[in-house]
């Protein structure tokens, strides 16, 4: 059975970049349903459950079709979200540095350049969705609980969720502010050991 994890801070930690009410709705409303609809699914094919998330999300087009657009949207809304919390962080750093700036630099020309690209990303997707960081620096923008994993892309290094939810109470419609706001609580340690490792 698949749990909520715990934050890896306060919920008011993040404030005012993202406020203690939009992550206590975040965290214990949404992502909480996810893992319940996930598991809920799951029971029906007890057979999945010897199957990591990972692996379930990568071979998603594979599987039973009773099961298939459940593990899709609520176990990838699980996976993006426990992602999500780690990729942030109330310690406010600047930007990234190490191996993985450099590679950044290397592909996108500056640390700069990949911002705007990533913003610019997750500004225009229709809808709701994520922006990922793949681990061969590639951008993408994917709707819904959709994951790299599914493109064959490998687990991502980073991931942005523009779903309305995630920004909603603080910034109204003014998505870009959210964005833009979001690279002051990047975690860019932690998305360096997932580059490193």
């Amino acid at each position: 059975m698949y749990q909520l994890p715990e934050l890896p801070y306060a919920y008011d930690a993040l404030a005012p970049i993202v406020s203690e009410d939009i992550m206590r709705l975040h965290h214990q409303k949404h992502h909480q349903a996810y893992v319940d609809k996930l598991n809920a699914a799951l029971d029906t094919q007890p057979e999945l459950k010897d199957q990591s998330l990972v692996q379930l999300l990568a071979h998603v087009d594979d599987l039973p079709s009773t099961v298939a657009k459940a593990i899709r949207n609520q176990g990838g809304g699980h996976y993006n979200h426990s992602l999500f919390w780690q990729c942030m962080t109330p310690q406010h750093i600047e930007v990234a540095d190490g191996r993985l700036a450099e590679a950044i630099i290397a592909k996108w020309g500056s640390m700069d350049e990949f911002m705007g690209a990533f913003s610019a990303e997750a500004t225009s997707l229709f809808g709701s969705g994520w922006v990922w960081l793949t681990r061969d620096l590639e951008i993408i923008a994917l709707p819904n609980q959709d994951t790299p994993m599914m493109l064959g892309k490998g687990e991502p290094l980073m991931g942005l969720d523009v779903w309305e939810h995630a920004y909603y109470l603080d910034y109204r419609n003014r998505r870009d502010e959210y964005i833009k706001n979001w690279w002051r609580v990047v975690n860019w340690p932690f998305i360096e050991s997932r580059y490193s490792s």
